[in-house]
């Protein structure tokens, strides 16, 4: 059955095209297993909430009508500014339009936010769109200061503050000279635009809208994962063709319930938290985690921006999912709180979960795989304009594939972990390496949730075959200390800080200088064991508890003088520049220049599993989520590539002109 929404329809209606429903929560309130939705343009103030699952074989379908913007916001309009002078203007509003929760009332909080940030709320006031600053008093919206540590500082000059009682929320806004009571001036109100308020709401499609100004709370892997959109604890949503931005928190959540555990270090202060994790796993495993009735997700095609904590998050609920064709971008830009679990992408237990053909720009950081990651496979993506790093992968043991990816931030990957396979990517930054040997993480039998076992991080068992690595103008070859949570450019450090790596913070990571940040390259791996150099077999050889596993190092072409392993086999250095690239960090696109001739002198065969080999811990391959062995023969375009003398990085290039490329 197909049932019609419209803003000019009733909810009294039938539902037919020709008396449509008014809201699509009424339609959402009976849809049934194969019935489609359609939703006519013009903008829904409502949290759609599908109250019926639908089957593998007959979704519940909610989809644009096709006939103009169909926009589902969280926010409501304010037109009754008072202008109060000097560019200020007041409004007060009455605390029953808040019928959820009162997110100016209501603070960011959960595990891992960071204190050392000013508190903020959920709240948010729009001018045409675009969230303003919030800030801690009037004094400060009647002179704003411009935010230092946000990405557009001028645009931090339009602010905010709120002041709430019992009956009634008082905003004050410095809106920069503009009358908001003659523009598109709003106030969040609701936490989510579409989200199941029950778990287990299966198989739904969501396909085409505008999703906006939402407030869902932080979401850490220990908590509730609220977002704008999300399953909400179920299987099989496909999420495609929208447009989601402006969400306090979180754009698309894949991420856990609440039932598994609900922010128990923030709440009780006892255990710290990874130990609570470990906890949320054992609980979910209990509770039905497995691939029978979580996961398999698809998002696909969305365009996802302006969310302050990720574009899209989740633990546990994200397995064996497909993440790809989407351009997601401007996440964390305003900085306004911080915390560790901020990314384009950020993904703990990501078992079996792609991620491909995506372009992130203007993240913080573009992707972070969080404990678990094995199965993963990331490739043919384009990151750059983070200011962090492109790639994080932390206190996970493999396998894990990266391949034809074009990482071209000033920081390419931070190393947190072990058993990762990367082939043909283009790395144009900087690697941070830090194994650490004092966190227990599960690693799981090959393609099921199950846990197969549990050990620490002491580094190595990745593979690096067939990369290209350029050089940037940093011409110091000496690797330098660096925060786990810190960015490029480093700040200068005092001799305090410099001892700082002898105190603990945070499950016992040091505070300051706790990892190595080291040139373009892979020097990083200098005193790693080769991949045959199996020393536990050796009766007086090192112990596994001071040794790095083996690492299989080939066949990667530095250019510029980049810095290669001194394990690697079949290097080639190179002082050709070969690759130049121009960001156009606003748009989000790439211009690249390859000379061939730079890229070749190489002798490289066909990367496949079998010439990766196992992971130590897990003892699986690196295989695609249905078991099927890789074979990287095609090339980032699919072009087909020979079975020998092979070109390194993700582009297949027959003859020796200039090409230049435009992603």
């Amino acid at each position: 059955m197909i049932f019609h929404v419209s803003v000019n329809g009733c909810d009294r209606n039938c539902g037919s095209e020709n008396a449509p429903f008014k809201t699509i929560s009424k339609a959402a309130l009976i849809a049934q297993p194969g019935d489609t939705v359609k939703v006519h343009a013009g903008v829904y103030r409502e949290w759609v909430s599908p109250n019926n699952s639908g089957t593998e074989d007959h979704r519940i379908v909610y989809e644009s009508a096709g006939d103009g913007e169909v926009r589902i916001t969280g926010a409501e309009p304010v037109t009754n500014w008072e202008d109060i002078g000097g560019g200020v203007y007041k409004t007060v509003v009455p605390n029953t339009i808040f019928t959820y929760r009162n997110p100016f009332a209501t603070l960011v909080y959960g595990d891992w936010l960071f204190s050392e940030m000013p508190p903020c709320h959920l709240g948010q006031v729009y001018l045409n769109g675009k969230s303003l600053y919030e800030r801690d008093n009037v004094e400060e919206v009647m002179d704003p200061k411009e935010w230092g540590e946000s990405k557009y500082k001028k645009d931090s000059l339009l602010a905010w503050h709120s002041e709430v009682d019992e009956n009634n929320t008082t905003i004050w806004a410095n809106f920069g000279g503009i009358d908001p009571n003659k523009e598109n001036t709003e106030i969040s109100v609701r936490p989510f635009c579409f989200w199941p308020e029950k778990t287990g709401r299966n198989y739904i499609t969501v396909r085409g809208f505008t999703l906006t100004q939402a407030t869902p709370q932080w979401a850490p892997p220990t908590a509730l994962q609220e977002g704008l959109i999300g399953p909400h604890w179920s299987k099989g949503w496909i999420i495609e063709n929208n447009k989601i931005s402006e969400s306090t928190c979180t754009g698309v959540s894949l991420g856990k319930d609440i039932l598994t555990g609900d922010n128990e270090w923030s709440n009780l202060k006892f255990k710290f938290g990874t130990q609570r994790e470990q906890e949320v796993i054992f609980r979910a495993l209990r509770n039905g985690w497995n691939k029978e009735n979580i996961g398999s997700h698809i998002v696909r095609y969305n365009d996802i921006s302006q969310c302050e904590q990720a574009g899209i998050v989740g633990h546990l609920g994200a397995v064996f999912s497909e993440i790809y064709g989407n351009r997601i971008h401007h996440i964390h830009h305003k900085q306004t709180y911080h915390g560790a679990e901020v990314a384009g992408i950020k993904l703990h237990a990501s078992l079996d979960t792609q991620i491909h053909d995506n372009v992130f720009y203007a993240c913080y950081r573009a992707v972070w795989f969080d404990w678990q990651a094995q199965g993963t496979h990331l490739y043919r993506n384009v990151c750059m304009d983070s200011l962090s790093e492109d790639l994080f992968v932390e206190v996970c043991h493999g396998p894990y594939m990266v391949d034809h990816n074009l990482f071209l931030s000033k920081m390419n990957f931070r190393n947190v972990a072990q058993g990762g396979a990367f082939a043909h990517n283009l790395f144009a930054g900087r690697f941070v390496i830090n194994p650490d040997k004092g966190r227990m993480t599960p690693y799981h039998f090959p393609h099921e949730t199950a846990v197969a076992g549990y050990t620490n991080i002491i580094g190595g068992d990745d593979r690096f075959i067939n990369n290209i690595f350029i050089r940037d103008d940093d011409e110091s070859n000496e690797p330098v200390p660096m925060g786990f949570f810190e960015h490029l450019p480093l700040k200068p450090r005092t001799q305090e800080e410099l001892e700082a790596d002898k105190k603990a913070k945070m499950d016992g990571l040091p505070t300051k200088n706790n990892a190595t940040l080291f040139p373009v390259g892979l020097g990083s791996y200098n005193e790693y064991p080769k991949a045959d150099d199996k020393f536990w077999e050796k009766p007086f050889g090192r112990g596994m508890k001071d040794a790095h596993l083996p690492t299989d190092i080939r066949d990667n072409l530095y250019l510029k003088n980049a810095v290669p392993s001194k394990i690697d086999e079949n290097a080639l250095v190179k002082e050709d520049v070969g690759i130049t690239f121009k960001v156009d960090e606003a748009n989000g696109k790439v211009e690249i220049t390859i000379d061939p001739k730079a890229l070749r002198g190489m002798k490289n065969t066909v990367v496949t599993t079998q010439s990766l080999g196992k992971t130590y811990h897990a003892e699986m391959n690196f295989e695609d989520m249905t078991g099927d062995p890789y074979r990287f023969d095609k090339d980032f375009f699919q072009n087909p590539r020979p079975d020998r003398n092979v070109m390194p990085g993700p582009f297949e290039i027959s003859g020796d002109d200039e090409i230049v490329i435009k992603l």
